[in-house]
């Protein structure tokens, strides 16, 4: 049943303390925006706000984020009635900022769909860094839409998934949001994964159900020996989330039976002495297993998340996890820093939220220069969903870093000095390669020198951390602005000579010019400089440089022919298909790729002349090829095919393939293989799966350039462990 507004009303008005005129004002505000709105679902367009709002009620956020919260899509899907300025107007600044960190960029055009995201949570963090409540908006926003995306299609189910999996849940545990980041990533994978998603489900509820009563005879236990110690306390029982028990078996192999944090309990207390008491009084109790022991009220987690864990095995033989908190504790790990708005006010709120805010401006001030939107996304992909590791510095301060993060990454955390001028490192007081891989636990001291050159480009290749890779190529940025210039003409050059013409100096440098204001820049020096100190990839500009170069080195021909050799195809041949197929002895005719066989550049083809359709293109060896090569009357409709010998460049990623996985069957294999199909960024058009007796045949419909590109592809899903074999398959074949 959908949510009313007086039910959103009751329920602030429960909690206290809020604005109920001004929050009722900006409903019948939204209402009126969105009265001729409808949702996919078919529902009614407020609907959407007012569980956003809901949402942040929960949270416990105030009067300003709950208007944002119903006001949020009225500028963006009303902008012919509603603007920033008459938000503004009618609720003030503080509302019109939210609403405006939470709009996306709806009035300018992007390149592509991948700069329009990057660019929209790089407009979002800038909000967020300013004011971390736009944050908590965008996550109600996101969780709301997830909560009902089983309306939208299902490439969009998994585009939105993604981008939930790799950005949003990450996020929300990096702002100490369990509750949010919980079911984000539970409802994220049942549509990254739905069939392994389904099998956890299904164990979970076997095992609980073999074990019903299991949590609450434990639980007794424990409130028999608090009760005897005069402990004040309040117990809480829970199975593991789905979602950790899937990243658990998927990350470690593990089988269901592995798991042993299945059952756990919440203990909690009034002070912190009595957690370490309640601590003491458990292991009395019970036998704890070695090993399983955190202390997370010494050594608080970056998201300040704090509390005791331990885990105790009964008689019953099963392992339970302990959790041990204060209320304040308990409340931080519920709401993280959404929590300070409620139940703090201050100097000491305003800290914490200050060094929470501080990794969001330094990822901002050192991404402010870049002009390639990956250059953004990469290291916020890395510091929000890489694991952590703790290290210390001599002085006994905590350093938190990505996993698999070296002293060079450490040294850029302490400070950019102590990185430009390190020489060496040492940990636990012993010498080691700058290059090495830091432990948890770790002391790192670092070792500088006023005679330091500064750092090494390769060091760009080392660290782990976006904020030393964006440190390291901001002091090459401002001190080695004469040696970049050099290295950017050098990657220049070496991509204009890819497209096979000589050019003059003149005219290589009206096409840098060119380029470097299409893209902003003043002058070609400073796009020389951006390549040089890796601020832009000559990627991500090779399509201006290649149009650059057609319009001022060969304006006569909109695309540059390329080479034939054989005299028949020179003299009455075409390039068709976006010029990637060369026919001969045909003209004037439209080219389709074959479904039942799905050539690729690098395959040998040959053509057939349809009637009404041009010529479809087989590969040689296509049964269908070779058994019509064998019909008399088809005799003069086969014609001789080749690919243009720029076609790889000119369509990369534009031809379909089919590949036939065959794998042990495990409920992880649609997350693995769609993992690194991923890392190798193939787009994937469908993937289906046969399961017989615990093998697998996963047919996977893909994007790629050339047959070398597809056995690029082949080699690295090979590489899976649960993967037999992998080959290729077509069309006709799939089931």
């Amino acid at each position: 049943m959908a949510l009313t507004f007086d039910a959103l009303l009751d329920k602030l008005k429960q909690s206290g303390g809020y604005d109920i005129s001004k929050i009722t004002k900006a409903y019948e505000f939204a209402a009126e925006a969105h009265k001729n709105q409808t949702r996919i679902s078919g529902e009614p367009y407020i609907i959407h706000p007012l569980a956003v709002a809901d949402i942040i009620a929960d949270l416990q956020l105030d009067t300003d984020s709950i208007c944002a919260a119903l006001l949020h899509d009225t500028v963006e899907d009303c902008s012919d009635t509603v603007s920033l300025q008459l938000i503004k107007k009618e609720f003030g600044g503080d509302v019109a900022d939210l609403v405006d960190g939470v709009t996306k960029l709806v009035h300018i055009r992007f390149e592509t769909e991948q700069d329009e995201s990057i660019e929209n949570l790089r407009k979002m963090f800038l909000a967020m860094s300013k004011d971390l409540r736009v944050i908590f908006i965008k996550l109600a926003d996101r969780l709301h839409n997830m909560r009902t995306l089983n309306y939208r299609t299902e490439s969009k189910q998994r585009e939105v998934a993604l981008e939930t999996m790799h950005v949003y849940a990450p996020l929300a545990h990096r702002l100490g949001i369990q509750k949010i980041k919980q079911e984000l990533e539970m409802l994220a994978l049942r549509y990254l994964d739905p069939i392994g998603y389904h099998e956890v489900e299904m164990d979970v509820e076997k095992r609980y159900g073999e074990n019903k009563n299991f949590l609450e005879r434990y639980k007794n236990k424990v409130a028999e020996k608090l009760d005897e110690n005069g402990i004040k306390y309040k117990l809480e029982g829970r199975i593991k989330s789905i979602y950790s028990i899937y990243k658990k078996m998927y990350n470690f192999s593990k089988s269901f039976d592995e798991i042993y944090d299945f059952y756990a309990i919440r203990i909690i207390v009034d002070t912190e002495l009595d957690c370490y008491t309640s601590l003491g009084i458990i292991h009395e109790a019970f036998n704890f297993i070695p090993g399983r022991f955190k202390d997370y009220i010494s050594t608080p987690k970056p998201n300040l998340y704090r509390s005791l864990h331990t885990t105790v095995i009964g008689k019953e033989g099963i392992p339970v996890e302990v959790q041990i908190r204060t209320w304040e504790m308990h409340r931080e790990a519920e709401y993280g820093l959404a929590a300070h708005w409620k139940y703090k006010s201050g100097e000491q709120a305003k800290e914490i939220v200050d060094k929470k805010l501080q990794w969001i401006r330094t990822l901002l001030e050192t991404e402010k220069d870049t002009d390639d939107p990956d250059e953004f996304y990469r290291p916020l992909k890395i510091d929000l969903f890489e694991d952590e590791i703790f290290v210390f510095t001599p002085k006994g301060d905590v350093v938190n870093l990505p996993t698999n993060a070296t002293p060079i990454d450490f040294a850029y955390a302490i400070h950019s000095a102590v990185g430009n001028k390190m020489v060496g490192a040492r940990v636990n007081g012993n010498i080691v390669p700058i290059d090495s891989i830091l432990e948890n636990g770790q002391i790192v001291e670092i070792i500088t020198s006023s005679a330091s050159k500064g750092p090494s480009r390769h060091w760009l290749q080392i660290v782990r951390s976006g904020e030393a890779r964006n440190k390291i190529r901001q002091y090459f940025k401002r001190e080695m602005r004469a040696e970049n210039i050099v290295v950017g003409k050098t990657e220049i050059d070496r991509e204009l000579k890819r497209y096979g013409r000589s050019y003059s100096e003149s005219q290589k440098n009206e096409i840098v010019a060119n380029v470097a204001s299409r893209i902003g820049l003043p002058d070609p020096d400073d796009l020389y400089n951006n390549i040089g100190y890796g601020g832009l990839s000559v990627n991500k500009i090779a399509g201006k440089l290649r149009d650059e170069f057609t319009r001022v080195v060969c304006p006569s021909a909109p695309e540059q022919v390329p080479v034939v050799t054989d005299k028949a195809a020179a003299a009455t041949g075409r390039v068709s298909n976006s010029q990637s197929v060369i026919i001969d002895s045909v003209s004037g005719c439209e080219v389709k790729f074959a479904k039942c066989c799905n050539p690729l550049p690098g395959d040998s083809i040959i053509g057939f002349i349809t009637k009404g359709y041009g010529v479809s293109i087989h590969k040689y060896d296509c049964p269908n090829a070779q058994a019509g090569l064998r019909k008399p009357e088809d005799k003069d409709r086969w014609v001789v095919a080749s690919w243009s010998n720029q076609v790889e460049r000119r369509n990369a990623g534009n031809f379909e393939a089919v590949l036939n996985v065959y794998a042990e069957y495990s409920s992880a294999l649609f997350a693995d293989v769609s993992a690194q199909l991923n890392n190798m960024s193939v787009d994937v058009i469908s993937m289906s799966a046969k399961e017989n007796q615990g093998n697998c045949l996963l047919t996977v419909v893909i994007k790629c350039s050339s047959i070398d590109h597809l056995r690029s592809i082949m080699s690295q899903l090979r590489r899976i462990p649960a993967v037999r074999d992998v080959t290729r398959g077509n069309e006709s074949k799939r089931g």
